[in-house]
């Protein structure tokens, strides 16, 4: 068995991508091949087939690897839930709620069991692609790291650090990174990455060769800036677009505590159709589609629309436009939100939006379930699936229509309710993350628009054959990028002809 790990100089430096070419690379090449990140810090997360909750980076990472995502490639998810508090996820189940200081002393505790499940791992793959998180040079943190050189202490893993030439100060983040680590650390590193470049790459050359000298390590290639529609896990990219640029505009309510903003990945792949992010009612605009997304604290974040003015902006839309609201943006859009057990806030109760009949009660429980069912509209019916990730029960009046009837959940047969709608289909809820994965259902949305602005109608494309197609583009970008015959040696491996 071999491995490799990926580190970089800090956060959203690319090492998430890097290690889903990786994936895909060694598939491509006949090895079976595993991603693992032994800690994420997200509120990006996914529910596994067996009910159990892992990030979204290693998702992707599993799905460039040919896997069926499983939470022992992300054994601990850390969500936080405010600026040094977190839900902390341990083998895709809820361990506890924890202060940054409460999580650090309990670290310590999870060591013997990540090198347990990690020498079981290599028994059933040929490689294993490890993540870091952050960067390794947070020497405040050294004592008790389980991330990063911690990490590839404990199983001996060799590291290829990268750093994002984008940001600019990339041989001062890659030299720096070296100093402060210790002499053995150090002794881990083989080779460096340069990511995100863009330009002349004869003109990058000179700083490359000073670099290898000032750090005595060699580079293994330098990956140019691209642009694929791929997730991005914590949302660093997601400030780009503000602009409409496309015909369907589809705008996404950014908000404080924003969680699984995935949901409207699948709307890239549209040719047609323009993804922006606002925060503000500056930003509102006249969009044919609002996203009110997920949320880790829906009362804070409602309490945000609401002082922002982004709740009058949504009500006067409403008369005109189309509202989906996915789980907290469900939760937001009835009349009222309950939490008694004070889980959210000390407020007892927070007044809704009120677009919706619906009344929520915020519960200790956590549901964590892959879903399969059916919608039925007055004029579409069709199959949707995705998964569930909330604190609560959603009660609609009876005057309202149920939007999906669940039939499966974590592969059982079940007969339940999900979701409710207006008399006129034009504003949705859903606990339901990932509902517009589902080709029809997003076709059926998307082509009601373009009828209603006189465009013509299209076929959506299956989201799951488009990622495909984009993970085959990355491990291409990535292979023709580094140098594929150093990376294998790091590992102890040959290349397969």
């Amino acid at each position: 068995m071999a491995k490799i790990m990926i580190q970089g100089t800090g956060s959203s430096v690319g090492k998430s991508l890097i290690v889903a070419a990786l994936c895909r690379i060694f598939k491509q090449d006949g090895y079976s091949v595993c991603p693992y990140k032994s800690q994420n810090m997200s509120l990006n997360s996914y529910i596994t087939l067996d009910g159990k909750e892992m990030g979204r980076a290693q998702v992707l990472q599993a799905y460039a690897a040919g896997l069926e995502p499983q939470a022992y490639m992300n054994p601990i998810l850390l969500k936080p839930t405010a600026d040094t508090k977190c839900q902390v996820i341990v083998n895709g189940k809820v361990h506890s709620n924890e202060t940054a200081a409460g999580y650090h002393n309990l670290k310590v505790l999870f060591k013997d069991m990540l090198k347990e499940q990690f020498l079981k791992l290599e028994k059933d793959f040929d490689i294993i692609v490890m993540e870091g998180a952050g960067s390794p040079a947070e020497i405040n943190l050294r004592d008790r790291d389980i991330v990063n050189m911690g990490m590839a202490e404990l199983v001996d893993a060799p590291v290829i650090i990268v750093g994002d030439i984008d940001k600019g100060g990339v041989f001062a983040s890659l030299a720096g990174t070296m100093l402060l680590l210790t002499e053995e650390e150090r002794e881990r590193v083989k080779g460096t990455i340069i990511n995100k470049f863009r330009g002349d790459i004869k003109l990058l050359a000179p700083g490359v060769d000073m670099l290898e000298g000032i750090i005595k390590r060699p580079s293994i290639g330098v990956v140019p800036y691209f642009n694929l529609i791929l997730e991005d896990e914590d949302g660093a990219m997601m400030e780009i677009n503000k602009n409409v640029t496309a015909p369907i505009d589809v705008a996404v309510i950014m908000l404080p505590h924003i969680s699984n903003f995935t949901d409207a990945d699948c709307l890239k792949c549209e040719e047609d159709v323009s993804v922006r992010f606002i925060t503000s009612k500056e930003e509102f605009g006249n969009p044919d589609l609002l996203i009110i997304p997920g949320s880790k604290n829906t009362i804070e974040d409602l309490n945000t629309i609401r002082n922002s003015g982004l709740e009058e902006a949504i009500v006067k839309y409403s008369k005109k436009g189309k509202i989906l609201g996915i789980c907290g943006g469900y939760q937001m859009l009835g009349k009222e939100i309950r939490d008694p057990l004070n889980i959210e806030s000390n407020l007892g109760s927070i007044k809704g939006i009120g677009l919706l009949n619906t009344t929520t009660i915020l519960e200790s429980e956590k549901v964590m379930t892959r879903v399969e069912g059916q919608v039925s509209l007055e004029n579409f019916k069709g199959s949707i699936y995705g998964y569930e990730i909330h604190m609560g029960k959603t009660a609609a009046g009876e005057d309202n229509s149920s939007l999906i009837t669940i039939t499966k959940e974590n592969g059982l047969n079940t007969n339940k309710a999900d979701g409710i709608f207006n008399r006129e289909e034009t504003i949705f809820g859903t606990y339901i993350h990932g509902i517009l994965d589902s080709t029809e259902f997003r076709q059926y949305l998307l082509n009601k628009i373009r009828a209603e602005k006189g465009m013509p109608q299209r076929k959506s494309p299956v989201y799951e054959g488009f990622r495909e197609e984009e993970l085959n583009k990355l491990a291409d970008i990535v292979r023709k990028s580094l140098d594929m015959n150093k990376i294998y040696e790091i590992m102890g491996l040959k290349q397969h002809e």
